[in-house]
């Protein structure tokens, strides 16, 4: 009896002593990364806004474990130069990518800036990472073997179904002049296994459930909330009608714009606000967007519930982003395609092992510095051709807080300024809009004209890009009769007849 209670004994100590150097070489190993992109997010969502009492419990969950920024900036509001510029780590003002560009074309050797650029998942493949992918991730999915794994990505946005519920795609827009556009809303398919989402993230449950030798990098991107708005009916019973309530809008909100701002405006394609009240479809809208995000948020926690149950759970950087901000009637039209608030603020959540939980910082940042701010987090040495700096120390300290901005472009020299309670936005032209955010957060008052902000607006523009390249060949954003003509103006090229495709790809 002595013998197997001593046997009992031995087995128990080794059995322990070996899970504890496993947990041991588990925390000593390099981080992993679970890189979340979610298209079209703006800030709605609880840990943020918390617009119209929006359900997103695992968003909330998720800012509980980390760090939330409640004023992040993208580099465009539009997908592919957005993501390009993060991917790359450099502006679009640097690359000449300021429309939408093939995935495979963002680095070639035509371009003297992207020819030998290293990709942020490269990155982490070059210092001893297994990188995997799936879902939108750059504009498309990603360029060919930019990870070792690729889940590959559903094309365009579906389910579909048979006609559109309300919106033609077209709106007022002119056939072969403004392009058609997926934004459609409503109810379906029947259920959740039927969304692409789904499928992706049931790709990252099974990979989390794998032995590496290596760490990992994994990519998931969300292709909701993209248009079209559709989402099974049990995530608009979330949101009845009677309790939705609509963003800030005044129909005369756009009298003070310069004209190149209401070019890049005009979106006829789109619905309009005006058409929304009219129609009586405005809060419908609302309610198939938060719709949208809630079934995003139920996706979002399959995926920290499979994380929270691997061997991976303690270990485990996680940085969530949207590629820009998304207008739901302000400005008077459903879009990104803009320099104002709403187009350029998009959620930014990182959860790590060395971050604090349950943090939120309201400095202005921008996604540019995911890129530096990975590497650091990862114990990676600092990428030499990053344009941004790293993130940590303003989340582990505070440390340098009041002096961050964040640089959204959109076309060349098409520039906006964020610092803390202002936007300053710079034309081509050198038309100026400027709002203090401190008494118009609506930005419905243009106050570049008044010399009252004389001195803070003459500080914002020495934040402006000091290089400004032409658009690169590849680069292109047809969607709009203002960028085929800038491209070509800029560009010095010969003036081409106007081949618009949709934007909503």
């Amino acid at each position: 009896m002595k013998k197997i209670w001593f046997l009992w004994i031995a087995v128990t100590l080794l059995t322990s002593s070996c899970k504890s150097k496993n947990n041991e070489e588990l925390k000593s190993s390099k981080p992993n990364v679970l890189f979340i992109a979610v298209d079209d997010l703006n800030n709605w969502i609880s840990p943020i806004q918390n617009f119209s009492n929006v359900k997103t419990p695992n968003f909330d969950r998720l800012a509980k474990m980390g760090v939330t920024f409640t004023n992040a900036h993208v580099q465009a509001p539009l997908c592919g130069p957005s993501r390009a510029s993060l991917m790359t780590g450099l502006r679009p003002s640097t690359t000449g990518i300021y429309g939408m560009t093939p995935d495979n074309q963002i680095r070639r050797l035509e371009n003297p800036t992207t020819k030998d650029i290293t990709f942020l998942p490269e990155y982490f493949e070059q210092n001893g990472y297994h990188t995997m992918g799936i879902g939108k991730l750059f504009h498309i999915h990603a360029p060919d073997s930019v990870f070792n794994e690729s889940g590959g990505r559903v094309k365009g946005f579906g389910p579909y179904p048979k006609e559109r519920f309300v919106w033609d795609g077209f709106g007022k827009g002119i056939k072969g002049k403004h392009g058609r556009t997926s934004t459609d809303w409503g109810a379906f398919p029947e259920n959740d296994t039927l969304m692409p989402d789904h499928q992706s993230v049931n790709w990252v449950v099974e990979r989390l459930q794998r032995k590496y030798e290596k760490p990992f990098f994994m990519g998931l991107g969300f292709l909701r909330v993209h248009v079209p708005l559709y989402v099974p009916q049990k995530w608009f019973d979330l949101y009845p009608l009677e309790d939705i309530q609509t963003p800030p809008y005044k129909s005369d909100d756009l009298n003070d714009i310069p004209n190149i701002g209401l070019q890049i405006n005009d979106l006829p394609m789109m619905p309009s606000t005006e058409w929304a009240k009219e129609s009586g479809e405005w809060k419908k809208i609302v309610q198939a967007y938060l719709a949208c995000i809630s079934y995003v948020d139920n996706e979002l926690g399959r995926v920290l519930d499979a994380l929270e149950s691997s061997k991976y759970a303690d270990n485990t950087i996680i940085v969530l982003w949207s590629d820009h901000g998304y207008r739901l009637g302000e400005k008077g039209t459903f879009a990104k395609h803009a320099l104002w608030e709403t187009a350029t603020k998009a959620p930014l959540l990182f959860a790590a092992p060395n971050l604090p939980k349950g943090k939120k910082i309201e400095a202005p940042v921008e996604m540019l510095s995911i890129y530096p701010t990975l590497l650091e987090l990862s114990g990676l040495p600092a990428y030499s051709r990053n344009e941004a700096q790293s993130l940590v120390s303003l989340m582990q300290t505070g440390t340098s807080a009041n002096e961050t901005y964040a640089i959204t472009t959109f076309g060349m020299n098409n520039h906006t300024v964020k610092v803390a309670g202002y936007r300053y936005i710079r034309y081509e032209d050198g038309t100026e809009e400027f709002y203090d955010h401190n008494t118009d957060p609506n930005e419905w008052t243009n106050e570049a004209k008044n010399p009252k902000y004389t001195a803070q607006i003459e500080k914002m523009k020495g934040l402006l890009p000091k290089v400004n390249v032409i658009w690169d060949e590849k680069s292109s954003y047809t969607f709009q009769p203002y960028f085929v003509e800038h491209k070509a103006r800029v560009n010095g090229e010969e003036k081409k007849p106007v081949e618009v495709i949709g934007a909503d790809r």
